[in-house]
């Protein structure tokens, strides 16, 4: 078994959503940098913690059902060559775009009733949650971050699935990586991350160095209708998303490999990882659509959703009164799991939401993806590290976990273990809602926050994984 301690770097912040590390222009040194839901960007230099940026005024007003919000500040990324040309890149929740939401917003299909199976989003342009806007950022003559241009706005229909640590750069292509979620709900009521069309529930890749300078791109939910020159810089790596932790890059023999977290519905949680992959033009996705012709599938990566939870066709759980052990599991889009069968990959590894075994966990949600490439902790050299947000039927306060997977090259489903920690979170709640790593993937983050409400403030601590 794995043992680690939890040294913390930074305690009384905001909910961290993205932990990395960068070296500002003109310094020597990494600095770790954490973007709070709530939309503070801080940075932490020889133990010091200071504000790189604080755009809370541009951020959506969070937490206004309950507290519980998957909205805010979800991504930041520093381009490859941020340390000479300062530029660094947001992807938020927009102050002031609150829409009146998409019915239903509890929605669960019936295989017995078609009509819940074949929804359509009507009514885009005022039926929608939030705006969702992908910025790019960089340093004035004052030496201050100061926005350069938006890339992407992004009408969302639900206020849940946006993705989080959602922007990375790929070390193999050099583009900026967008992950983005199924557009919320659960089951994915309009299928919009098996649609080619839809910005929803895929991976992206944006060119930037071929981005064009558009004063005010327009608001959007399809590739389609984005200008030409936008599409031109697009490519799609990735399709059937729910909800995503980020993508992780893990150099294996002159090639990458790739990871990536995908939330589950009711039963599983699931880890996926690919080396190769096409990635498609979407001018090309366009134009095969628009003349009814299906893209060639070979070597576009699909992850199944919604046809497919993980490595179980999607399930619609009833449930039993009079034993919860005979709830009845119903496969709720058959058809599109037979469609997607042999077209989706399988998972690296899986964790589920209801595990007995004395080694195993009953998960909640994953929350990060990293892998390490460090020797202080030679136990995990060459793994893949993840976080889910608290363990399942344990006794209060809430905790979450951490755990481990190897990388395999033959496309089986791996096993998994626990990664124990020595730190007493006391009679605290500690919800592990992030996890990061520094440039060369040597050192880990772990983000722990004392509250699943963003409106519960200052509860959070950052932690580096240490032997």
């Amino acid at each position: 078994m794995v043992k680690v301690r939890l040294r913390p770097i930074v305690n009384g912040i905001n909910l961290p959503t993205v932990l990395k590390t960068a070296i500002l222009p003109g310094d020597t040194i990494e600095s770790i940098f954490i973007a709070t839901q709530v939309g503070e960007v801080l940075f932490i230099r020889n133990g010091e913690i200071r504000t790189f940026l604080d755009i809370r005024p541009q951020i959506l007003q969070l937490g206004t059902s309950g507290g519980y919000d998957e909205r805010g500040l979800l991504g930041l990324a520093f381009h490859p060559q941020f340390y000479y040309n300062g530029l660094f890149y947001l992807h938020y929740s927009v102050a002031g775009t609150q829409g009146p939401g998409v019915e239903p917003k509890s929605f669960q299909p019936d295989p017995c009733d078609p009509n819940t199976l074949n929804l359509k989003w009507e009514n885009r342009e005022t039926q929608y949650d939030h705006i969702d806007t992908v910025e790019e950022w960089g340093f004035n003559r004052n030496g201050q971050p100061q926005k350069r241009r938006t890339l992407l706005n992004m009408r969302r229909p639900y206020s849940n699935h946006n993705g989080v640590n959602s922007l990375n750069f790929s070390p193999e292509s050099g583009k900026l990586v967008l992950t983005t979620g199924d557009g919320g709900s659960g089951y994915d009521p309009f299928n919009l991350s098996q649609n080619d069309l839809e910005i929803a529930g895929k991976i992206i890749e944006i060119d930037v160095s071929r981005y064009p300078y558009i004063q005010s791109p327009p608001i959007v939910t399809r590739f389609d209708e984005l200008p030409v020159t936008i599409q031109n810089t697009l490519t799609v790596m990735a399709k059937g998303v729910r909800n995503i932790t980020g993508i992780s890059f893990q150099r294996y023999n002159h090639q990458y490999i790739k990871y990536i977290g995908n939330v589950g519905q009711d039963l599983v949680e699931s880890i996926f990882s690919f080396i190769y992959y096409k990635p498609f033009p979407v001018p090309q996705l366009i134009q095969a659509l628009s003349m009814n012709m299906e893209p060639d599938q070979e070597g576009f990566i699909n992850l199944g959703w919604r046809g497919w939870e993980g490595t179980l066709p999607t399930p619609i759980i009833k449930s039993c009164t009079t034993n919860p052990n005979q709830d009845e599991k119903t496969i709720a889009y058959f058809n599109e799991a037979v469609k997607t069968s042999v077209r989706r990959i399988q998972p690296l590894t899986s964790y589920y939401h209801q595990d007995q075994r004395s080694d195993k966990f009953a998960g909640t949600a994953l929350t990060g993806v990293q892998a390490y490439m460090g020797r202080a902790i030679p136990a995990l050299t060459g793994s893949v590290v993840f976080t889910d947000l608290a363990r399942k039927g344990s006794p209060a306060p809430a905790q979450g976990v951490l755990a481990y997977t190897m990388a395999r090259m033959d496309g089986k489903l791996n096993d998994y273990r626990i990664i124990e920690t020595d730190y007493s979170f006391g009679s605290q709640a500690a919800y592990y809602v992030s996890l990061g790593t520094n440039l060369d993937q040597t050192r880990l983050f772990l983000g722990v926050y004392g509250s699943v409400r963003v409106t519960d403030f200052n509860q959070g601590t950052v932690f580096e994984i240490i032997p």
